[in-house]
């Protein structure tokens, strides 16, 4: 059978399958059918046989079926960011880091025990530094246990203290494990008020905040870390330099 008859006998043996799979159970379902069971039998018997004489054709289907799920994903995620975009950027809580006027907007969830995020901090920063026109949102997002949350907690409470940025950067070039002791000797360094980001570190406005993001990263099927919006586009998982550049670079001609 050529391909283009593959084609054209496709949804015919996609149906007949359901017979091939379901066993008979009564004669009233193969009234309902349309079949009677010696037929229904002689239909099974045939697309048994020719499936399994040409296994590729379920291969084709299911791949046909895959590429139409990631394609309807992807659709579902531009609506999502389209009706989610002043959440994504606007929020007067999330931190912005580069140029808070910048032309193009880059958004980032990460968790700082997350060692894709780690690896792709510095980059990042080269990035937004080189371009000088990026405005990039910052989204806590711990998703990998307490400590997760602690380390974005002192990181949103170093906000308060003018102290985001440095703070970010050097718990994320931070060597080992990332736990609450390392927490606050990142933020002795950076010249953090150790007292007073124990306190804001509780605070139910930050609390309020990562409940938002895990809201937002929920509705745009984020799981993961890092996850990045790069103008209309989410780009999953970590991204080397030249290919964020890239992306930046598409980013702004879309939108000129």
């Amino acid at each position: 059978m050529n391909k283009a008859i593959r084609h054209a006998a496709l949804p015919l043996l996609l149906a007949a399958c359901l017979l091939v799979s379901t066993p008979l159970e009564s004669q009233q379902q193969s009234i309902a059918s349309g079949f009677e069971p010696a037929q229904e039998q002689a239909i099974r018997d045939i697309v048994r046989d020719y499936l399994i004489a040409h296994p590729e054709i379920l291969i084709e289907a299911l791949t046909k079926y895959q590429e139409q799920q990631r394609l309807a994903a992807d659709e579902r995620r531009r609506k999502s960011l389209k009706a989610l975009r002043a959440d994504l950027t606007e929020d007067p809580d999330s931190p912005v880091l580069g140029n808070t006027n910048g032309d193009v907007v880059l958004v980032e969830f990460f968790d700082y025990r997350c060692p894709y995020c780690r690896t792709v901090a510095e980059p990042l920063r080269k990035a937004i530094t080189s371009d000088g026109n990026v405005r990039l949102v910052m989204k806590e997002f711990p998703i990998l246990g307490p400590e997760s949350v602690a380390a974005a907690r002192a990181a949103l409470a170093a906000a308060r203290q003018g102290r985001y940025e440095e703070f970010h950067f050097a718990l994320m070039a931070t060597k080992g494990q990332i736990n609450e002791a390392t927490v606050m000797t990142v933020a002795r360094q950076v010249g953090i008020d150790i007292d007073r980001l124990k306190i804001d570190m509780g605070s139910a406005e930050i609390s309020a905040m990562l409940d938002r993001n895990m809201r937002l990263a929920q509705a745009l099927d984020i799981g993961g870390t890092p996850a990045f919006v790069i103008g209309d586009e989410l780009v999953p998982g970590a991204i080397e330099l030249e290919q964020l550049e890239q992306k930046i670079a598409e980013a702004r001609a879309k939108s000129s």
